[in-house]
């Protein structure tokens, strides 16, 4: 009954509309409003430009819907009589106007039941006016957002009745602002507004005077750019007008469009001087683009200029624009250019023939033309990594030819890649510097750079970044890895060289032999006679995951989780702690030489605030794995789950523990035991957080533990600011122990400390050191499951340890633990091929081994009848 109720609901609050308007944007508002079973009983729309229908009307005639296009709707003010009647005669309960560029009289808006609504992008009531997405930009709004309000006269005053923000970001253009927000968002506004009105709750909240502005409509004409103001005003009004109606200056007598601006935040780089007409100073033609200067002395890069016949180019190729020669065309290429001459002739309906001389642009395309035009040619040439910029760059079809013959014989990926040297430890060691992305090493768009400390003696290092045989190259340049991975976390050299880098190529070389043993596998069914199935599955790849890994195992944490992301087919978006990106960037050169195609690989250093949440948020990211702490962790899922239902994988924090009984080997135990501490300083996700004593071999193993590391008492319990920890101890090792405990006391590094008689409640007891802090509780001897109790009292289960030599209580310890690594008289045993995870809030998923490639795949089921 109540599955039927809500049916019958469904029914009766549906509405018949009129949908008034154009584009991509009232196509999408008209499907949709259909799928959610409105009645849309007629599509009013621009007519046929060129031969070719408007979106809109293209979807609404191949539904059979009604399409009217009427050049205009009134003359001199006055409604057209005819055009009037026939709108009155498909009967509209309500108006929808999305994306409407025509002037619609009132009796029309005021006619149907509920009346019209329509959309507009901008917070109301400021930036009313046609052209509000440029408004916001050039006034340098912190906010932007859509209004969806019940029409009146045309002057964008009418009552509320939904609207929708977002935050502006830095780098949005006109193009990225709509396509990020206004549009899809506007959407299912749109939707949901008609839903409202159908249920009876749609609000009507009178617009207040309070805030409200007007601009007029920004064209070509009026959207010269002053140069003779601030930076960043210059660029609010050229990302305001990008990419229409486009910003424009005067260069050597002509005038020339300017398109991706961003702010430069560090250094201005070298450049051939440029004069431009009302420029404070001449700019600059750097290898990253245009650099102008506002009068306030800041700089601002430009990236691509357009001339006046339509010609756009880097403007980093602004003095070599025309050296380019001509490439002689093979056979094959010459019947692939006959080929993509079809294609353009399909677009072109309007143009009789298709010359070399044709411009695309001068043709009548537009920008969906442009993505039609890429989608084609991609089905028709999968190898050639075109995109629409690539369009813009060469209009004519004769330069389109050239253009998409030299990427296809992969001339545009012949480009050296721009790397720093540095002098480290006599070694030479080239340093990437910049962001690596679709296969090159890229400036930041805001130009924003930040300091990588040494923490050796935490000086500045010498460079500054922006905010499947890879293997063998890394065992190349080992050395040279190992050493960058010293200088930027702190790594004593021969640990770098074994286990950070060591380690690392093994993983790849493990997930390599991988790559081509990914499969399914066919599952008995129940055979539904007289039919005879076959099931079986397919692993397919996700598709683009981001990885995010801390600063403890900077290389390390690359290999094991992007090797298994790689080895299942993904793409990798890598972003590295924001203190220790300098391996990261390294591999990301490597992999370069190592063939990997462009696009693959992609490194964005950067703090987490940033980066890491807009990786989160991203819609088109399938999978992120994380490792690091668990408060980020928590984050990181809400995010991920709020975006796009993102799979996830995470590895968090640590309290691991170790249980010693009386039984074990006391010398292999101490051994052990310091190692569980102390391995990389301490600075280990699985490292020991509390070890359990049996009191009956208690103080002789703290005895071996400070006898072996020469300790000396630092304090004691009594001690006011140490009581609630327990007693310290702190150590002064020899020089050879320091070598073999890979401990150091300059700059950063922190003294290796012990702290006994820890009780239970004490913070020390509960939340993770991640430093050189030994923390030791005893147990009543054959208290196994007091002890085991006393383990398992904390909401992380990473890694835990037990030794002993009566194998029977080594096995039901390690049954009952609850910890997704359990070593027994062993400590910081992992193999490439082992899994390794946690449980509870130390997180879940797993690396290494075949399970990491489960992280990193979906299973798709296949039934087939026969």
């Amino acid at each position: 009954m109540c599955s039927l109720l809500s049916l019958q609901h469904y029914y009766q609050n549906k509405l018949k509309l009129a949908i008034i308007g154009q584009s991509l944007f009232g196509q999408e508002v008209y499907s949709n409003l259909r799928r959610q079973g409105h009645k849309v009983v007629g599509v009013f729309t621009v007519p046929d430009k060129d031969g070719k229908a408007d979106p809109l009307a293209v979807a609404a005639e191949k539904d059979g819907t009604p399409v009217f296009k009427f050049p205009r709707w009134r003359v001199k003010g006055k409604p057209i009589p005819e055009v009037v009647e026939a709108y009155k005669a498909v009967g509209a309960e309500l108006n929808v106007l999305p994306f409407c560029s025509q002037f619609i009289p009132m009796n029309i808006i005021d006619h149907p039941k509920h009346g019209s609504i329509i959309y507009h992008p901008s917070i109301l009531p400021l930036h009313r006016g046609a052209s509000a997405i440029n408004w916001t930009l050039i006034h340098g709004d912190k906010k932007a957002g859509f209004t969806v309000f019940w029409a009146d006269d045309g002057l964008d005053t009418g009552p509320i009745l939904l609207q929708r923000e977002c935050a502006v970001e830095s780098s949005d253009t006109v193009d990225t602002l709509y396509n990020r927000f206004l549009f899809p968002e506007g959407i299912r506004a749109m939707v949901e507004s008609v839903q409202l009105i159908a249920d009876g709750k749609a609000p009507r909240v009178p617009q207040t005077e309070e805030g409200a502005s007007y601009e007029g409509i920004q064209k070509k004409s009026n959207a010269r750019v002053n140069l003779a103001q601030p930076a960043e005003a210059i660029h609010n009004w050229i990302r305001g007008h990008d990419k229409v109606p486009g910003a424009w200056t005067v260069i050597d007598g002509q005038s020339v469009t300017l398109y991706g601006s961003s702010m430069l935040g560090g250094s201005v780089p070298a450049g051939q001087p440029l004069e431009i007409e009302g420029a404070s100073r001449p700019g600059l033609i750097a290898k990253n683009g245009l650099i102008l200067y506002g009068t306030d002395g800041k700089a601002l890069l430009v990236k691509n200029l357009q001339f006046e016949d339509g010609k756009m180019i880097p403007a980093s190729k602004y003095f070599s624009s025309g050296e380019s020669s001509s490439v002689d065309l093979t056979d094959a290429e010459k019947k692939m250019a006959e080929e993509i001459r079809t294609i353009w002739k399909g677009i072109l309906s309007n143009v009789a023939a298709i010359e070399d001389t044709t411009d695309f642009f001068k043709s009548g395309a537009a920008s969906m033309d442009v993505v039609r035009l890429v989608e084609e040619l991609k089905q028709k040439c999968a190898s050639v990594q075109l995109q629409n910029e690539d369009v813009y760059m060469a209009t004519t079809f004769q330069d389109f030819i050239q253009m998409f013959v030299r990427k296809l014989r992969g001339e545009d990926q012949e480009e050296e890649l721009d790397i720093d040297y540095v002098k480290v430890n006599n070694m030479t060691v080239k340093m990437p510097y910049q962001c690596f992305i679709n296969g090159k090493f890229e400036d930041a768009e805001n130009g924003k750079t930040y300091d990588t400390i040494n923490p050796t003696d935490g000086s500045v290092s010498d460079v500054t970044y922006e905010s499947l045989h890879t293997y063998d190259l890394m065992e190349e340049h080992q050395e040279e890895l190992a050493t960058i991975e010293s200088i930027d976390s702190g790594a004593v050299y021969t640990l770098a060289l074994k286990t950070h880098v060591g380690m690392s190529i093994q993983t790849f070389r493990y997930f390599a032999g991988w790559c081509d043993k990914i499969q399914g596998k066919t599952i008995p069914i129940n055979q539904a006679r007289p039919n005879r199935n076959l099931t079986f599955t397919k692993k397919e790849p996700l598709g683009v995951c981001a990885i995010v890994i801390p600063w403890n195992y900077p290389l390390m944490m690359l290999a094991w989780k992007s090797a298994a992301c790689l080895a299942a087919g993904n793409t990798l978006v890598l972003k590295p702690a924001q203190v220790t990106p300098l391996t990261a960037l390294k591999f990301a050169e490597l992999s370069v030489k190592a063939g990997i195609p462009k696009g693959v690989i992609n490194i964005l250093p950067g703090s987490g605030g940033m980066v890491g949440q807009r990786l989160s948020d991203h819609p088109d990211i399938r999978k992120l794995g994380f490792t690091g702490s668990t408060p980020i962790g928590k984050q990181i899922m809400k995010s991920c789950a709020l975006s796009n239902l993102k799979k996830v994988s995470l590895e968090l924090g640590g309290k691991s523990p170790l249980i010693i009984f009386s039984d074990c080997d006391i010398d292999k135990a101490v051994r052990m035991g310091m190692s569980s501490v102390y391995f990389n300083k301490g600075e280990n996700c699985i490292a020991a957080g509390r070890l359990f004593v049996e009191e009956s071999i208690h103080d002789e193993f703290i005895s071996q533990v400070v006898s072996d590391t020469s300790l000396l008492c630092g304090g004691d319990s009594e001690d006011e600011d140490w009581r609630s920890f327990g007693s310290v101890h702190r150590p002064r090792p020899t020089e050879s122990q320091t070598n073999h405990l890979l401990w150091s006391f300059s700059g950063f590094f922190m003294e290796p400390t012990v702290f006994t008689d820890v009780e239970d409640h004490m913070f020390i007891a509960k939340e993770e050191s991640f430093g050189p802090v030994m923390v030791v509780s005893k147990f009543k001897d054959g208290d196994v499951e007091g002890v085991l109790e006393r383990a398992n009292d904390t909401e992380y289960g990473l890694a835990s340890g037990v030794f002993t030599r009566d194998i029977n209580k080594a096995m039901y310890v390690s049954e009952r633990l609850e910890a997704g690594t359990v070593f027994i008289n062993t400590y910081n045993k992992t193999d490439v091929a082992s899994p390794f995870g946690g449980f509870k809030q130390s997180g879940f998923g797993k690396d290494l081994g075949e399970d990491a490639l489960m992280e990193y795949l979906k299973t798709k089921a296949v039934t087939v009848e026969y």
